[in-house]
């Protein structure tokens, strides 16, 4: 199955939307034709300068889309405590000032036609393919929601559940066990500061018997006891530029390095997926499209539900 057909048949599949108008292949291609190459270029310039930019994109993306859907609601700065952006559930993500980049050149070149939301959706596709990655189509058409608040991201995916908890968690949000293997796949690029890792290696019935033991003093000597916790290490070990199957193989090894990767080889329907991947990437390359469109399609705002924001981080 080509990637436009994948395209069109998982936005057909039925996926909830707040309007209905539905999302399309080349919403901009007359209002704003260099929309989506404007985008392309912003996420070069900026992965030129920082390197870590993309998996930082692909991680704001998963974040905005997991609250209440993909609607730039993460994106809201109005310096109150209560902004989305300021959950606990979004420690550490970034990214928001290459999205206002990009949102500025295309209010010179397209005032108040592409959205923000959409912006994001694009950037975390860019993302994926500058790191050599697979290149897919992104529908878009998306508004940007008119509510932000930290209470509604309480229901994140966090490094200490498990399995059958996260499952439920992306079951909620119209996605399969199979959705959650492949998403976190996106771990293949980026890195975690120790503040995640830590209680792995120090706290009580530490270090955790699922991290292979002689990967345990490596870890140690890079977040050691009582260090800073904003200390970076790659997710993917040997391999945290590229998109790629490595990540899986490195879970199976006991080089998980957070304890959600890890658990994914301590149930066994999970373990088995993690296996395929670990040994197929292609596999995992083609399934890792269809999970992240399923995710960015659910739960838009379209037609005249929301609004086009002229800045990102502010309602208009």
């Amino acid at each position: 199955m080509n990637v436009l057909v994948l395209v069109l048949f998982l936005f057909g599949s039925g996926f909830h939307q707040t309007h209905c108008q539905r999302l399309q292949r080349g919403f901009y291609s007359s209002s704003c034709p260099d929309a989506e190459s404007i985008v392309s270029q912003v996420v070069k310039e900026g992965t030129d300068s920082d390197p870590t930019l993309p998996a930082a994109l692909l991680r704001l993306h998963f974040h905005d889309c997991f609250v209440d859907g993909c609607d730039g609601s993460i994106l809201i700065d109005t310096s109150s405590s209560n902004d989305e952006r300021h959950a606990s559930a979004h420690q550490g993500v970034r990214g928001f000032d290459i999205v206002e980049t990009a949102k500025s050149r295309l209010e010179d070149a397209c005032p108040g036609v592409v959205s923000c939301a959409d912006i994001v959706a694009l950037m975390a596709r860019d993302s994926v393919s500058i790191s050599r990655g697979p290149k897919y189509e992104v529908l878009t058409g998306r508004r940007d929601g008119l509510v932000s608040n930290s209470d509604d991201a309480s229901e994140m995916p966090s490094v200490d559940d498990s399995v059958e908890t996260l499952t439920d968690k992306f079951k909620k949000k119209g996605l399969s066990q199979r959705d959650l293997v492949l998403l976190t796949g996106a771990h293949t690029i980026g890195k975690a500061a120790c503040f995640f890792i830590t209680d792995r290696l120090y706290e009580s019935n530490a270090p955790d018997l699922r991290i292979v033991p002689h990967f345990v003093p490596e870890l140690m000597s890079m977040c050691p006891k009582n260090g800073v916790n904003s200390v970076k290490v790659s997710m993917d070990r040997g391999s945290d530029r590229r998109f790629d199957s490595q990540f899986y193989a490195n879970v199976r090894g006991g080089f998980g390095i957070i304890k959600s990767d890890a658990a994914l080889y301590g149930d066994s329907n999970t373990a088995e997926m993690v296996e395929n991947y670990a040994d197929n990437e292609d596999s995992f390359r083609n399934d890792f499209v269809g999970s992240i469109l399923r995710m960015g399609n659910a739960g838009v705002n379209t037609g005249n539900s929301g609004e086009i924001r002229t800045t990102c981080s502010s309602f208009n």
